[in-house]
């Protein structure tokens, strides 16, 4: 369970500091609850998963541990296909269209805030766009002068003050499933075929049709 999940963490980290350790959470929410699951959870399942696609993709071979639990085990995961085509790269001096980056924020599960605080959220100031990304420690915020990006820096996501500057990062989805055209298609069709023709009130049909 969570609790053994976390003790286990903890001792592995102090006992074995050269291995390393990622954790696969499962939802905080049951199925069919009107209630999302929290973003610090969605983002940990992102980043590890992004985790096992970069151990794939290199050569090196040390000691690694995932620690799950038993409810996370038997959920289904996005298909592995998705999440490898499913990144935005940014180089500091590069380019980037507004259209496309704001396309992406909203297909790939990112929520516009007034203030970014918590991963999966973005933010947008005139030619400032603060995106919290699903596998970082803080946000980034990415000044904009046109299509260019003339600075790239983490910033601290309580005090909002600007921390590191870098010279590129790349953007990983911020939620396990996509709300795109062809989905929500699925989602309506499937949904009819379980539940026939949706009432007015069904607000979840409705929410996700919109």
């Amino acid at each position: 369970d969570d609790a053994r999940c976390e003790s286990l963490h903890d001792a592995l980290t102090f006992f074995a500091p050269d291995v390393e350790i990622v954790r696969f959470p499962a939802w905080d929410c049951l199925p069919y609850d009107r209630v999302s699951p929290s973003a610090d959870i969605v983002a940990q399942r992102v980043s590890t998963l992004c985790i096992f696609l970069g151990w794939q993709s290199t050569k090196a071979r040390k000691p690694r541990i995932v620690l799950t639990t038993v409810n996370a085990a038997l959920q289904k995961v996005m298909p592995q296909a998705a999440l490898e085509n499913a990144s935005l790269n940014f180089v500091r001096g590069g380019r980037v269209s507004e259209d496309d980056l704001f396309n992406y924020l909203t297909g790939n599960g990112y929520h516009r805030t007034d203030t970014v605080r918590e991963p999966g959220e973005y933010a947008v100031r005139g030619g400032i766009i603060d995106i919290y990304p699903a596998d970082a420690d803080h946000p980034v915020r990415l000044d904009l002068f046109g299509d260019e990006i003339e600075s790239l820096k983490s910033f601290d996501a309580l005090s909002q003050r600007s921390l590191d500057q870098l010279e590129n990062f790349s953007l990983t989805p911020g939620s396990e499933y996509f709300l795109r055209k062809k989905q929500i298609d699925t989602f309506r069709s499937n949904y009819r075929k379980l539940f026939g023709v949706p009432h007015e009130n069904d607000a979840l049909y409705h929410a996700i049709s919109e």
